[in-house]
């Protein structure tokens, strides 16, 4: 370790743990020193063994109890860690917990939330999802291959720990759950433990999202519930500040209410709260999604007084005058009445991404 690029690497590592030591699930991190040669980092006594000298012990997979055990732990933990917020582009880590979008160097933290069924799936029947005989193949399997809950002992175990792991390990990471919402999932809710849900770091993207959609498709996304009472700024920081340790004082979420700013001055009801924390990708997973979709276009048709015009659709979406707007909205609107389609009105919910704007024939 004499490079300058070995030894910064080493000093961000101890970085790191200094910054997210302090959840119970994680190793402890005391303190770091270092002399002229060496660096010596002083951690919590782990004695456990390795989580797959477990499963050898238990004869090759754990029992649904003691893998929810597991995996709550690890939940939790890397919730706590995801407040740290960062987009990242190495290939980084085991082969065989590499997401997919790592290998395209462009991930975020759903990636972890792949790796986190990996481990579910190699726990509950003993052998990995993905498996070959060199990395370059393991790579070529994640890229491409399902993972198989069909043979034993998979037909043996419950619906629900197969639900878990299939979305944990959904190629698409917008349709993945979260940390926090993996612990809200009905496998892990119907142990007989009691599972604490800590901050859900979507809940802020989501709603910095929706604060900055058009107003049209903050109607579109506006459907049914209805409960008292409403969130105002000081709410927000006071649910961040309820988890804020040393990790997440120095970390990015603060960043959140101030993307949020509008709530300086109005609160919000918990009819716009759910519409603003709404994940559409994930919706989209589900099996009733384009009947659910279709039910609330039918109300979005019915409540309008007037049509909806391409110019007005355009301009509600801040759409620069260099885009072609015809060829972004042609299937949005119906050229019989005017009117939004579903079609339309399934692309409205999904928001309109800079870049697809940018690919646009101008």
């Amino acid at each position: 370790m004499t490079t300058a690029i070995a030894i910064e690497d080493v000093r961000r590592e101890v970085k790191i743990l200094r910054a997210l030591t302090g959840h119970n699930n994680a190793v402890q991190f005391y303190d770091a020193y270092e002399d002229l040669e060496k660096v010596y980092v002083v951690m919590e006594l782990c004695e456990g063994g390795e989580l797959l000298d477990g499963l050898l012990s238990r004869g090759g997979k754990y029992t649904e109890d003691d893998a929810k055990c597991i995996l709550i732990q690890i939940l939790n933990v890397v919730a706590f860690f995801h407040l740290q917020d960062e987009t990242l582009e190495d290939i980084v880590g085991s082969a065989y917990y590499s997401a997919p979008e790592v290998l395209h160097r462009s991930y975020n933290i759903e990636a972890d939330v792949w790796s986190i069924g990996v481990i579910a799936y190699s726990i509950l029947c003993g052998v990995r999802p993905f498996w070959a005989r060199s990395e370059t193949e393991i790579f070529k399997s994640v890229l491409r291959a399902d993972p198989s809950c069909d043979e034993a002992p998979w037909p043996s175990l419950s619906f629900e720990a197969k639900d878990f792991v299939k979305i944990l390990l959904n190629k698409d990471p917008r349709k993945r759950m979260t940390a926090a919402q993996g612990l809200s999932h009905p496998w892990i809710r119907n142990t007989t433990n009691e599972v604490k849900v800590p901050l859900d770091i979507s809940i802020l993207r989501l709603m910095t999202t929706y604060m900055r959609s058009s107003t049209l498709r903050k109607a579109a996304l506006r459907l049914e519930p209805s409960k008292n009472g409403s969130i105002s700024m000081e709410s927000i920081k006071a649910a961040v500040m309820k988890h804020a340790i040393d990790c997440i004082k120095e970390s990015r979420v603060h960043d959140f209410p101030e993307l949020l700013s509008a709530l300086r001055y109005r609160r919000m009801d918990f009819e716009e709260f759910c519409a603003a924390t709404i994940n559409i990708y994930q919706l989209e997973a589900l099996d009733r999604w384009e009947e659910d979709a279709r039910c609330a276009y039918e109300l979005f048709e019915k409540d309008g007084n007037r049509a909806i015009m391409i110019e007005e659709l355009a301009s509600d979406l801040s759409l620069s005058q260099s885009i072609r707007v015809d060829v972004l909205l042609h299937d949005w609107i119906r050229r019989a009445n005017g009117k939004l389609s579903f079609i339309g009105f399934v692309k409205l919910l999904d928001g309109v991404s800079t870049q697809h704007l940018a690919n646009l024939p101008q």
